[in-house]
C-alpha cells in the first residue's frame, strides 16, 4: 500500500537533501577504535502548515563490534550497561538496516535525492556512522558521505549557545538532564532545536 504523498515535499528546501537528525552514543571519541553503542535518527519533514517538524524517531542499541574498545568514562556519562540482559542490542549491520530503511523511505516520500545528517557536533556522529558503514560494507547508506547540517553552528548564530542543553533552553524548549545522553532523547531535542531555528529563519531569500 503506497503512502500518501506529503502536502509540502522537502525536495526544494535543502537543495534536494532531506535533513535527518542523528545522534550516536559510543564507547569513546575515536570512531575507528571505540564501539558504537546506540544510534537514533529522526527525519525532518514539513507539517500540514508547511513548517518543519520532527518525524518518527527510529533507534537501536548496538552490539560492540569485535575488537572495539569501550572507555569506562564514556559509560559513566551515558549510563549504558552493555551487558544488560534486556538491552536488545543489534549487530552493526542489522542496526544500520533498521535506521537506513525508514530514512530511505522518507527521502523518497519527499522527492529528495538523499539524506543529509543533522547533528549537534555533526562530524562526530557522521564519523561513527561512516566507520560502521565501512566495517560492515553497507552499500545502501542514504546519507551524504561528508556534508552535514550542524546545530552547534545554528544555535551559536541564533542564541549565542553551543552546548546542546543550553541551546535547547535558550530556544524555549524543555531539557531534562536525567534523560540526556540517550540517543533517542538527544535526537529528539536536537531535532526540535533544528526545527525551531530554521522555522524562525523562514524560507531562503
Amino acid at each position: 500500500m503506497s503512502e500518501t504523498p506529503p502536502k509540502f515535499p522537502l525536495n526544494d528546501r535543502f537543495r534536494g537533501y532531506l535533513p535527518v537528525v542523528v545522534d550516536v552514543e559510543t564507547g569513546g571519541f575515536d570512531c575507528n577504535r571505540h564501539a558504537l553503542l546506540e544510534i537514533a535518527a529522526a527525519p525532518i519533514e514539513f507539517d500540514e502548515n508547511g513548517m518543519l517538524a520532527v518525524g518518527e524517531i527510529f533507534s537501536s542499541h548496538v552490539i560492540p563490534y569485535e575488537g572495539s574498545e569501550i572507555d569506562p568514562k564514556s559509560l559513566e556519562v551515558t549510563g549504558i550497561d552493555v551487558s544488560h540482559p534486556f538491552r536488545d542490542a543489534k549487530a552493526e549491520r542489522e542496526a544500520l538496516d533498521h535506521i537506513f530503511a525508514p530514512v530511505r523511505k522518507a527521502v523518497r516520500r519527499n522527492h529528495c535525492t538523499r539524506a543529509i545528517l543533522v547533528g549537534h557536533n555533526a562530524s562526530f556522529d557522521l564519523g561513527f556512522l561512516n566507520a560502521a558503514v565501512a566495517r560492515v560494507g553497507h552499500k545502501r547508506n542514504p546519507f551524504h558521505p561528508f556534508s552535514t547540517l550542524d546545530t552547534v553552528t545554528l544555535a551559536a548564530m541564533a542564541y549565542g549557545q553551543t552546548v546542546l542543553s543550553k541551546a535547547v533552553l535558550a530556544a524555549g524548549l524543555e531539557w531534562n538532564n536525567g534523560e540526556a545522553h540517550s540517543a533517542v532523547y538527544d535526537t529528539e531535542r536536537t531535532a526540535q532545536l533544528f526545527c525551531r531555528i530554521v522555522n524562525a529563519w523562514g524560507a531562503p531569500r
